[in-house]
């Protein structure tokens, strides 16, 4: 079994839930987890910030749940409205990420999320994705390299059509896929403990 989180890194109530995701993967070191980008904003969804007018709402009530920070950086773009948010580069920076560090998937997405949501980075630039991996330590120019490569628009549209098989349209989604068997275990919001707490309903079942 493997735990599946599929997420937007453009999507407030993903960086809402990142704090539980890695909480989850720390307390279950022996799960394999794998980190697929949804494509929240493409097509038509990608226009100015300020035609979302629900966000301040939205991000106002994310806060209060989930205690995640929206960071001045963040609030200035808001403010100008002109901002794009374009998740089909922001899916082929999780793709570079993913190549050049697989093993740090969570922790490597909720950074990204960060330098959006926290320092207001575009995360259709690559010095975004330099400052990340440079903050974590990973090979910086490796990951602008992966970013800018043909690959990771491949590796964007591969996200997509696996979330759209999983029949995963809201963000975040967390499943426990087992071969065939999918489980939904977090939709929107949860905490660490009440994703345990299915998590380990659902393993005593496969027991019995």
């Amino acid at each position: 079994m493997k735990l599946v989180y599929v997420f937007d890194a453009y999507c407030g109530w993903s960086h809402g839930f990142s704090d539980t995701m890695q909480r989850v993967v720390a307390r279950h070191p022996d799960l394999p987890v794998e980190v697929v980008s949804g494509g929240l904003f493409t097509g038509a969804r990608r226009v100015p910030i300020s035609e979302f007018g629900y966000i301040g709402g939205a991000n106002a009530k994310i806060s209060e749940l989930t205690g995640a920070e929206f960071g001045e950086g963040y609030q200035r773009l808001i403010a100008d409205g002109t901002f794009v948010m374009d998740s089909e580069a922001a899916a082929r920076g999780v793709a570079a990420l993913r190549q050049v560090a697989p093993e740090r998937e969570v922790e490597l997405a909720a950074a990204l999320q960060r330098a959006f949501y926290v320092d207001g980075h575009s995360l259709s630039a690559p010095h975004t994705y330099r400052t990340v991996a440079d903050a974590a330590g990973v090979d910086a120019d490796a990951v602008v390299t992966a970013f800018q490569a043909p690959q990771a628009r491949a590796g964007a549209e591969a996200d997509f059509g696996r979330a759209a098989r999983l029949g995963v349209d809201a963000f975040p989604t967390l499943l426990a896929v087992d071969g065939d068997n999918v489980v939904t275990l977090a939709v929107g919001h949860a905490t660490a403990d009440q994703v345990d707490q299915r998590l380990a309903a659902l393993l005593a079942a496969r027991t019995s």
